[in-house]
């Protein structure tokens, strides 16, 4: 009985934990993707070209890339709470900043502070996952975790292009910058401090921990895997909103159904998607995702003039498949590194993360033309080589092996307690 009632209350204090991650995630996922559908607004109001919007979206994932690897260095010597609590109130004064930005200049640079932090936080988040979930349950709760990105679509894009249009561009960055305070002082209170991988001896200098990380044979192998990902993906998705305009006959106001549709159906399936890598394996399930996400990759990139709900099923496939390979891939690159170096470790390929998705999009648009009108030229060689990188990542998946099985010495098979401040 006794034992029954101690497992009720850690699972509680799992889902009350889950809970705060998955609002520190949701706000830092939506502060991002929020910024595409506002870029007519920011070329309007300041005046500025594609390029330059372009660039304004790119100073976050560049920022987000310098700061991830360098704050590898130093992110595994702090208690977790404490790390992820400066973390966001940085990431917070950033997004505040961008609400009262006056000019385009000063938006970028706000833009870049905001991914500083941000960059990083994601990181941090996921460290916390695989430090207080133990490998059985570390699927579903990266399931969890996966799913901001499907909220935000439903309902944090939508919404904020209602308060832009209502108001101005400015508004949503405000609601954002007051949901993160709210979040940030939640996390303060309910938070547990997460000191389990400080019990082991801190290295002399930070040089020595990356050196350390990444000598470790998973590392070169994850860093391999993560990237050839990102590029299968991200050479693809910056082009979908002109592809649907310009050659399916799509107009600009049916583009937030892409995400309202898509974000619906991945809020249900990146879940299930972690139970199904729990129970069947996480590489076996990434395999099969992965395989089947060809499918829409494929379709997408040829597709032409077709009513708006054929449209809107294959980019809803597409969102499905393509978030739902990433919560086997992510829940095993977690564990891919013991709990005293994860915070490097998933710094580290955040930073690789941020650079291969601003490389696909670079490549992917060296390749891109522009044919009559608004259409868009060569998008199925795109889909070529994003279906090619698919297809390696499933061969590449089999070289990444979990470094806290139940064998191990260094990570054990039972959860951290979170018994404090909870």
């Amino acid at each position: 009985m006794v034992d029954v009632f101690r497992t009720s209350v850690l699972f509680s204090r799992e889902r009350l934990l889950l809970l705060i991650l998955a609002m520190v995630q949701l706000t830092n996922v939506l502060d991002f993707v929020v910024m595409m559908p506002l870029g007519p607004q920011f070329m309007r109001y300041f005046s500025i070209s594609p390029q330059a919007f372009g660039m304004m979206v790119s100073s976050y994932t560049f920022s987000a890339a310098i700061f991830g690897f360098l704050g590898a260095f130093f992110i595994d010597r702090f208690d977790r709470r404490v790390a992820l609590l400066v973390l966001y109130a940085g990431f917070t004064l950033g997004t505040f900043c961008c609400a009262l930005a006056p000019t385009y200049e000063l938006l970028t640079l706000a833009r870049s502070l905001a991914g500083a932090f941000g960059g990083i936080i994601g990181a941090v988040v996921m460290a916390i996952v695989g430090d207080a979930f133990p490998e059985a349950r570390r699927g579903a709760a990266t399931g969890v975790i996966m799913s901001s990105f499907s909220i935000a679509s439903i309902a944090g894009v939508p919404f904020g292009l209602y308060l832009a249009h209502l108001l101005s561009w400015q508004a949503p960055f405000f609601m954002l910058a007051a949901l993160s305070a709210v979040t940030w002082l939640g996390a303060f209170c309910l938070l547990p401090p997460l000191t389990r991988h400080l019990q082991c001896a801190v290295l002399a200098s930070p040089i020595d921990e990356i050196r350390l990380v990444l000598s470790l044979p998973n590392t070169l192998r994850a860093f391999a895997f993560m990237s050839t990902l990102m590029l299968a993906g991200f050479s693809v998705i910056p082009f979908i909103s002109p592809y649907m305009v310009g050659n399916v006959g799509l107009s600009e106001s049916d583009l937030p159904y892409i995400y309202l549709f898509g974000g619906f159906a991945t809020f249900f399936t990146s879940r299930y998607i972690g139970v199904l890598s729990d129970r069947y394996g996480k590489k076996l399930t990434f395999q099969v995702v992965a395989f089947c996400s060809v499918v829409p990759i494929l379709l997408l990139t040829t597709l032409p003039r077709v009513p708006t709900f054929l449209a809107l099923a294959v980019t809803t496939l597409f969102m499905v498949l393509i978030s739902g390979r990433f919560v086997p891939a992510v829940a095993l690159v977690t564990s891919s590194v013991v709990s005293r170096h994860r915070g490097s470790f998933m710094s580290l390929i955040a930073s690789v993360q941020k650079l291969s998705s601003g490389l696909a999009s670079f490549l992917a648009g060296l390749v891109i033309g522009k044919g009559h009108g608004q259409a868009l030229t060569n998008y199925w060689v795109v889909g070529v080589f994003a279906s090619l990188m698919t297809l390696l990542c499933i061969f590449l998946v089999e070289w990444i092996k979990p470094a806290d099985a139940p064998a191990s010495t260094d990570e054990p098979a039972t959860p951290i307690p979170v018994t404090e401040r909870v």
